[in-house]
């Protein structure tokens, strides 16, 4: 693929005359509009400023690369703009931008973008390459600069009398626990980065649509290197025999060029599977407290589905039924509240079984599933010795200790059975591992159950006699916590323990679920409201940018924010910790309740205290927005 097979003369302004980086991208995108790439430009133009909000294109040295990747181009297609005094781009390096090229590609697999970032990148690097396209003064001068140079390049690395070394390849797969932001920031910082540092990559996501752009065997096959970035489960038995850095997904996003620069090197350990002695790679050298968040938010993001989805149709339940007919059945008086809380119990109840299910597994591979499953349900029913059928229930933390339990007992059964002869490798998944799994999950869990449930027991007991300002400050707690890392540990600590108190269907909990939501809500709106009245602080995209946030705080995404935040981390955040704190609190000292573990404004009908639910929510996102826009610095645009 040439480039300037992919850059029209119509597309190409030399001495623009923008004055800003809206201007230039506006500029660009008109150019590759008359060009017949695009069939919507609006569309287009969505794309390219969300895209620039998650951090500028400027890549230094006076040049910029903005890039679209999107269903509204029709082929694939480059602009470029000359600006001979520069124009502010956020560079990584501060300077004003004078070569400006935007991509645009289809929506393919096929990633046209990256090779053509890669390629630009490449010659760009070359300063009288740079030099002379800055000073042409026809467009076909321009194209024809770009011709020579990349003729030039393919000549050089054909070269038979020159050994160059060939362009190492690096695989990546990144995942988050709620599969929503953070994964998909990952993979755009490992591209970027390895376009930028000429090294060929495909990035497979793992996110809450399910895996896109997926390794194919032949794929691993031929790779240098691997990359997982991820703080949940990924199947790691493909990579057996590949050098693999094993990380956390935030490095993906923040130390994406150390990872891509490790890869070069070649200093990586090489990644056995399960069924062999695995050698100490990246990932045990990681701290104990990030194995165990590892696990628990494997298993957290597989439990939330059926939470959401259960949760939602017991609140809707409860919305449909009539207190009066009989109070003590309240949620299934009438035939059509019986119905959804019928199906909604019965997908509520897979919580905690899913919960210590994936954690298991995500310790001891699937062999750790069944065990772990077993274990949840043997905690949710509180069975014993004296009781197999069920006390009182271990709830939430009685299934964190099942998952955790089961995935070590797996792993020790894994380890004694190393030694038996090879023709048993077969009956080991299917046989060995559930039955003696299962066997002695039972044992522990009918061991320690009555512990757990007095433990579980009092924790709620405690809560729900927790009343004025305790309650408030409990509400302050986990509403500022979700504004913390947005989708991070404290967030899913924060939710975690909400859904968790949920489960115990007592109104504290209700009220806590309530503190969390509203928590959450608040960060996208304080964003929201910052921009739309603040907007001498914002530049036009981050204005753009900000309306989209209105949506996401109104549906309870708290992601909304994380691009805001990630430019001005030192304003944004304690901003939103405090509009969060307050929301929180207010919704505790106005004793509003939940019954629905997520949903925003679609879940309002199932609030008890609506009223003072939105009250929490517009006080919480008016006085983060306010010191927000008090204490963020005016933007100058010239």
């Amino acid at each position: 693929m040439k480039i300037t097979n992919l850059i029209d003369l119509r597309s190409i302004e030399l001495n623009s005359t923008v004055s800003t980086k809206e201007e230039a991208l506006n500029k660009l995108i008109d150019l590759m509009d008359k060009s017949g790439k695009l069939n919507d430009r609006n569309v287009y133009a969505t794309g390219v400023y969300a895209r620039e909000g998650q951090g500028s294109t400027g890549i230094g040295e006076g040049i910029a690369i903005p890039h679209c990747k999107s269903s509204s181009v029709t082929t694939p297609g480059l602009s470029a703009i000359v600006v001979k005094n520069g124009v502010d781009f956020d560079s990584v390096d501060g300077e004003k931008v004078q070569l400006l090229f935007l991509i645009a590609a289809p929506d393919t697999e096929d990633n046209v973008h990256l090779d053509l970032l890669s390629k630009l990148s490449v010659l760009l690097i070359d300063e009288e390459f740079t030099s002379k396209l800055k000073n042409a003064t026809l467009p076909e001068e321009f194209l024809r600069i770009i011709d020579q140079a990349e003729a030039a390049k393919d000549e050089a690395s054909t070269d038979k009398s020159e050994i160059s070394k060939p362009q190492i390849r690096i695989l990546g797969v990144t995942g988050c626990p709620t599969g929503i932001a953070h994964t998909y920031m990952a993979a755009e910082s490992l591209e970027k980065t390895a376009a930028k540092m000429n090294c060929f990559i495909k990035v497979e996501t793992r996110g809450a649509g399910g895996v896109k752009n997926e390794l194919t065997d032949e794929e691993i096959a031929s790779a240098d290197c691997i990359i997982v970035a991820a703080d949940t489960q990924v199947p790691m038995d493909r990579f057996s025999g590949k050098k693999v850095i094993q990380t956390k997904v935030s490095d993906g996003i923040h130390k994406a060029e150390k990872l891509i620069q490790q890869a070069i090197d070649g200093n990586v350990p090489i990644y056995k599977g399960s069924g062999t002695t695995q050698k100490k790679s990246a990932a045990s050298n990681n701290s104990i407290g990030h194995q165990i968040y590892k696990h628990l938010m494997s298993g957290v993001s597989h439990m939330l589905p059926f939470v959401v989805g259960g949760g939602i149709l017991i609140a809707i339940a409860f919305l449909l039924d009539d207190y009066s007919i009989d109070p003590s059945h309240f949620g299934s008086n009438t035939p059509m509240a019986a119905w959804f809380i019928t199906i909604g119990g019965k997908a509520f109840g897979f919580m905690l079984p899913v919960l210590a299910g994936y954690i298991a597994m995500s310790i001891a591979d699937r062999p750790g599933l069944v065990v772990g499953f077993v274990g949840g349900t043997l905690a949710a029913t509180g069975a014993t010795f004296a009781n197999p059928g069920g006390e009182i229930s271990a709830g939430f933390l009685g299934a964190l200790l099942a998952g955790f339990l089961g995935g070590y007992i797996v792993l020790g059964l894994k380890k004694l059975c190393e030694k038996l002869p090879k023709a048993l490798d077969a009956i080991k998944p299917i046989l060995i591992y559930p039955l003696a799994g299962v066997f002695l999950i039972g044992i522990v869990l009918s061991a320690i159950n009555p512990a757990v449930a007095m433990l579980n027991s009092g924790l709620t007991n405690f809560l729900s006699s927790m009343g004025g300002s305790s309650m408030i400050l409990l509400g302050c707690i986990v509403g500022g916590m979700m504004s913390i890392d947005m989708g991070g540990p404290f967030n899913k600590a924060a939710y975690v323990f909400g859904t968790g108190m949920l489960a115990a269907q007592t109104e504290s909990g209700f009220m806590i679920m309530a503190a969390v939501m509203v928590g959450g809500m608040v960060p996208p709106l304080v964003i929201a409201l910052s921009t739309t009245f603040f907007k001498r602080k914002y530049t036009e995209a981050d204005r753009k940018s900000g309306l989209v946030n209105y949506i996401m705080g109104l549906c309870f995404i708290s992601e909304g924010a994380i691009p805001f935040a990630a430019q001005d981390p030192i304003r944004v955040i304690p901003s939103c910790i405090l509009g969060s704190a307050v929301a929180g609190g207010l919704s505790m000292a106005f004793g509003c309740t939940l019954r629905a573990p997520h949903g925003g404004v679609f879940v309002f009908p199932t609030i008890g205290n609506v009223g003072g639910y939105i009250v929490a929510l517009a006080i919480g996102s008016i006085i983060g927005a306010v010191l927000l826009g008090v204490i963020k610095k005016k933007v100058v645009e010239e």
